[in-house]
């Protein structure tokens, strides 16, 4: 069975009686070229443990079986793990992880070895499970993941643009992020109502932080981004949980750390967010 084949997956859902579920994001990619493109972005080399959220009908589980030592791939619908588990199951490169994403322990995956991240995200969910794989304290050395663009252009997002948020900031202090390449709805079935993107992110070592400065970071940076559209020495003169500062302090931190004293949230480079935090 060709799970590339629109006749081929319309042809398997009709016979196990599964309508695509909008409400869990169920699009299947169909698109050869964007799947060989995906699985080429994740640098498998045949060692490497990786985690697939969101399995499907298995298009992309399958080439990942071809290509790494072990998939751990997660299924939330009952039906599709059924059908997963009838091809599968007996695989001991695979374990099937039923349930869903954000219930199930996925850190105990990451920090147990799993090494890559790689999958076509339901959209619902997709910025939390790369965010939660991101902050783990052994975080996947690469993550290839399929989401909608916008979400794509928010985690690439460079200082001083519109998408620049706290989840750009959180992301890009551990991962390089590319966008590799735009991917139409038309290589979905059934056709999402928007244009997705294929993600890269390269782990670097240029912000090492420990992991309880990084949780710092990351509480202080979401905190500054709930008030984006003010100054950060108004946004922080106002903050909750112990970050709240007077104006003086706020100005002076920033002229230290390079940035202007009326700089806002998204104007800051990430290395700019480091020293605040360190300071703050």
């Amino acid at each position: 069975m060709n799970l590339t084949s629109p006749k081929d997956v319309t042809a398997l859902l009709e016979r196990h009686g599964i309508r695509p579920n909008k409400t869990l994001g169920q699009n299947f990619l169909i698109d050869r070229n964007i799947l060989d493109l995906i699985v080429e972005s994740a640098e498998l080399k045949g060692t490497e443990h990786v985690l697939e959220v969101g399995a499907g009908l298995g298009v992309l589980t399958e080439r990942l079986l071809d290509k790494a030592a072990h998939v751990t791939a997660v299924e939330k619908d009952a039906r599709l793990y059924g059908l997963l588990e009838e091809r599968w199951g007996g695989d001991g490169r695979l374990t099937l992880m039923y349930g869903d994403a954000l219930e199930l322990d996925l850190k105990a995956v990451v920090e147990g070895g799993a090494t890559r991240l790689v999958s076509n995200l339901p959209y619902a969910v997709g910025v939390r499970v790369v965010v939660d794989a991101a902050v783990c304290a052994t975080p996947p050395e690469v993550m290839t993941v399929l989401l909608q663009k916008e979400v794509g252009e928010r985690f690439a997002a460079s200082p001083g643009t519109k998408g620049m948020g706290a989840v750009s900031v959180l992301l890009q202090q551990v991962y390089d992020v590319k966008l590799v390449r735009n991917v139409k709805p038309s290589c979905f079935f059934p056709r999402p109502e928007v244009t997705s993107v294929i993600i890269k992110m390269s782990k670097h070592a240029r912000f090492p932080l420990d992991i309880e400065a990084r949780r710092k970071l990351h509480r202080f940076v979401r905190e500054a981004f709930l008030h984006r559209r003010k100054q950060m020495a108004s946004a922080m003169r106002g903050a909750g949980g112990g970050l709240a500062r007077e104006s003086d302090f706020t100005r002076t931190a920033l002229e230290e750390c390079g940035a202007l004293p009326t700089a806002r949230p998204e104007e800051l480079s990430v290395e700019q967010w480091i020293k605040l935090s360190e300071m703050w």
